[in-house]
């Protein structure tokens, strides 16, 4: 075996891996199945640290298993719709998809470097139409089920430029193009309406056991269901009626305000032949300009202005001014808050800020609160109602019953279920996504574009010049066309869809990816699907996680898979930081994993980044890390060149009991090194804990260097060895296998090593003598003496009978395996 040159070791195996097709998957139905998945990246054009922790976790997962008889799929591919793209598109004058597909081309070369175990046979890319052309098809399969519908929203809108932005293009209230003032403007929008779905995508979070409880607690957040009372407050004057929703019918008696969000409908008849009316409208601009986040912020001042209007609170026939704020928002509940001071801190804040009446409707159970000696809102959910007519006496749970009863019977109320979550907007008036499958026609409306016809393909002729609408809309090729239904002229729809769509079912097209008269087959999904083990960081735990399961959920309705969840285990590794922050190119601590490969090797990046920091925390850079996992690995291929002769002679049934103690002793480090890295791989991915034993063996091996070694204990420890380093460093592994035992095949297609139990047990053991509790010797005995046979050795020792010598033995405590203390006076 000549010196380890990483390099040339890594391009050997990586052409053979390539030319063999060694990682092509089919469908065996004589082995469990396996599916492996990382989430697929942007094609920003550069792989960095990140990515190589995210991919190097999936494929230790992924060769694991495969030795453990596993037929794994493990597949990559591209979320390759965005943005980005347009943005370059603008900038430098080049074609969005000569961009997008010149990143790939480069990020595949980098993926293809670091020895990652993908079959690239079932590689998926969202802005080839052979994809596209399915997501189409899932469009309208939401729109035939009563999933998919348009309606006016509020999106953010650059005058200057005549376009819509997203929210990342707005920054600090002005358009990212031309730093002109953005504005709202309302939009007819394509929704998805997950909202149907949120109630069993909350319950079947309870089927997610192997979920971090952190993810499932956001998503559970972001879900939000409440329970509560939606009832009817008249506006006498407006000749109208406000709906509220609270989830604390309780307070209902303490009502002195109600706060209307800004966009709420019931705003423009307020202000007809209102003196306030300018001033109202002036707020309500300003408001609308806002972003969601601002105006929900605990940090944020909470701003209103009365309206002037009154309306009347059903429940004891008070007047309750009519307020506009910032902090309601008109797409939670029905637009329009109760305020009730006394029992909610924002509220508290808010009618002092304006000098709006508090009334007092819960008091504690030990002491009785006074208006004018309060300084903020009592808030908890224990005490006894007052000034609430019948129901003032009696505790929360009681009256809230008895109160939303009352409502119901006199019916200007009903208990009603709310949710944060609102329905998934998804139209994107941008050019580089998939172009939404509808065609508009004078006479039949909504009309989907035949199946025959998908996919809808994104025109060339396109100017991505400021003033158009959408650069969809700037092609007259694209944008006319025939009603499919009457033949008349028509135009098509000039949204694209979300990305998100895209990534929202592309883990089930790996598992049928060339298949171009479905999405997939339904025998390949349901043989491959779920995937049992995804990989990918904690930004996407909310969005991109929910809408996957939605996805899932109308798909299982639908009859197209048989399962309701589409990821039975998910890790979020952390972030690799440098410096103490998140690498990034705008901090100028990018370390590019191309740098560490051309030094060290594909396999010391990979080492370094599973060995550095357990895999679901934040990992620190470290140069000198590298440089050690970089000797770590020299130091495998020295010594295995050391033993080359012996590991070549000896046979794998040779016979153990003739190993001398050294050698036993040897022996037992390398089964308890695969018991430890078997259950650090398999049950905890505590690949770093795995490495350091795997470590350990290895200097243990080292201390043999010197010395006459059992040339079947030589094979038996390079065998397995090799076998549980193969995951972590599938180059070099397979270099040595190659070459120590030639004929057998790749490494990586090997058995996993099985833990030998008996050669684990020690044969002698050293325990402490004490005497009163002081050390003063150690004995070594057979690992299986009782505590009879324990203290009989100890008290004939002549160490004991020095130290007890004229003395009055006690007692004698024998704690197996430990110690022997014999207590003594006089």
């Amino acid at each position: 075996m000549e010196r380890y040159s990483s390099q040339d070791i890594e391009s050997k195996w990586q052409k053979k891996w390539e030319e063999g097709k060694v990682y092509k998957t089919e469908a065996d139905a004589s082995r469990p199945k396996y599916y492996a998945l990382e989430m697929f990246p942007y094609p920003s054009g550069n792989l960095h640290m990140g990515h190589v922790r995210n991919y190097a976790i999936g494929d230790v997962m992924a060769r694991y298993k495969t030795m453990e008889g596993f037929n794994v799929l493990h597949p990559m591919g591209f979320d390759s719709f965005g943005m980005p793209a347009e943005n370059a598109a603008i900038k430098h004058g080049v074609k969005p998809a000569d961009w997008t597909y010149s990143n790939i081309e480069n990020m595949e070369k980098q993926q293809k470097k670091l020895g990652l175990s993908y079959d690239w046979d079932r590689e998926v890319k969202t802005c080839d139409p052979s994809y596209y052309k399915w997501t189409q098809w899932l469009f309208e399969l939401f729109y035939k089920r009563g999933l998919a519908y348009k309606k006016k929203a509020s999106v953010n809108w650059c005058d200057t430029c005549g376009t819509v932005l997203a929210n990342e293009q707005v920054i600090d209230g002005k358009c990212w193009r031309c730093d002109h003032e953005v504005h709202k403007k309302d939009l007819s929008q394509w929704f998805l309406k997950i909202t149907d779905y949120a109630d069993v995508l909350l319950k079947d979070l309870d089927k997610l056991k192997g979920w971090p409880e952190r993810v499932k607690t956001m998503q559970d957040n972001w879900i939000g269901r409440s329970e509560g009372l939606e009832f009817q407050l008249e506006a006498p004057e407006l000749g109208t009626s406000i709906a509220a929703y609270t989830t604390r019918p309780d307070t209902v008696y303490g009502i002195t305000f109600l706060a209307l969000a800004a966009e709420h409908p019931l705003v423009d008849k307020i202000c007809e032949n209102n003196p306030k009316a300018e001033e109202i409208q002036a707020f309500v601009k300003r408001t609308r300009n806002q972003s969601e986040i601002e105006r929900t912020s605990s940090e944020s001042e909470k701003e209103g202005i009365f309206t002037g209007a009154y309306c009347i609170n059903p429940f004891n026939g008070n007047k309750v001014q009519i307020w506009v704020t910032n902090y309601v928002l008109a797409d939670y509940g029905t637009g329009a808050v109760i305020g009730v001071p006394s029992e909610d801190s924002r509220d508290w804040m808010f009618a002092t800020k304006y000098d709006i009446p508090k009334i007092i409707t819960l008091q504690p159970r030990d002491h009785e609160l006074k208006l004018e000696e309060m300084t903020e809102a009592y808030t908890d959910k224990d005490g006894v109602l007052v000034n609430s007519a019948e129901f003032t006496g009696l505790d929360i749970k009681e009256a809230m019953k008895g109160i939303m009863d009352k409502a119901e019977r006199e019916g200007f109320g009903k208990r009603r279920v709310n949710f944060r979550l609102r329905d998934w907007l998804i139209s994107r008036q941008r050019y580089w996504g998939a172009p939404i499958p509808v065609i508009n026609c004078p006479h039949c409306g909504e009309v989907l574009v035949p199946e025959k016809d998908l996919p809808v393909m994104l025109p060339e002729d396109v100017s991505f010049d400021q003033g158009s609408l959408s650069p969809l809309a700037s092609s007259e090729s694209f944008v006319h066309c025939k009603c499919p239904k009457c033949g008349a002229d028509a135009t098509r729809e000039t949204d694209t869809m979300d990305t998100f769509i895209c990534s929202s079912w592309y883990y089930l097209r790996y598992t049928d990816p060339h298949n171009d008269k479905e999405p997939f087959a339904k025998d390949k999904v349901n043989y491959w699907a779920p995937v049992d083990q995804y990989i990918g960081g904690i930004e996407h735990a909310i969005l991109h996680l929910l809408y996957s399961r939605f996805f899932t959920k109308v798909l299982h309705d639908a009859g197209l898979v048989d399962f309701d969840e589409p990821f039975t285990n998910l890790l979020t590794q952390g972030m690799v930081l440098k410096d103490g922050s998140k690498m990034s190119k705008s901090k100028g601590n990018v370390v590019s994993p191309e740098e560490i490969i051309a030094k060290y090797g594909a396999d010391t990046a990979r080492l370094f980044i599973l060995f550095a920091a357990p895999v679901d925390r934040d990992l620190e850079w470290s140069d000198q890390g590298v440089e050690g996992s970089y000797r770590f690995l020299n130091r495998v291929w020295r010594i295995l060149g050391h033993f080359e002769d012996a590991i070549k002679a000896g046979k794998p049934d040779y016979d153990v009991t003739k190993l001398t103690k050294e050698e036993k002793d040897l022996r037992r480090v390398l089964h308890v090194t695969i018991r430890k890295v078997t259950e650090d791989v398999r049950d905890r991915f505590m690949f770093n804990t795995a490495v350091s034993s795997i470590m350990e063996l290895v200097n243990a091996f080292y201390a043999f260097q010197d010395k006459e070694l059992n040339v079947g204990l030589a094979r038996e420890v390079a065998e397995n060895l090799i076998k549980l380093l193969a995951p972590f460093a599938p180059h070099i592994t397979e270099e040595l296998w190659s070459c120590l035992f030639e004929g057998q095949g790749s490494v990586h297609q090997q058995k996993w090593p099985v833990c030998d139990e008996a050669a684990t047990k020690l044969a002698e053991i050293e325990i402490v003598l004490q005497i009163n509790g002081k050390v003063r010797d150690k004995i070594t005995i057979p690992a299986d003496t009782d505590r009879e046979s324990m203290e009989k050795i100890a008290m004939g020792l002549p160490r004991t009978k020095e130290l007890t010598d004229g003395k009055t033995i006690v007692k004698v405590i024998c704690v197996p395996k430990k110690l022997v203390n014999i207590v003594v006076k006089g």
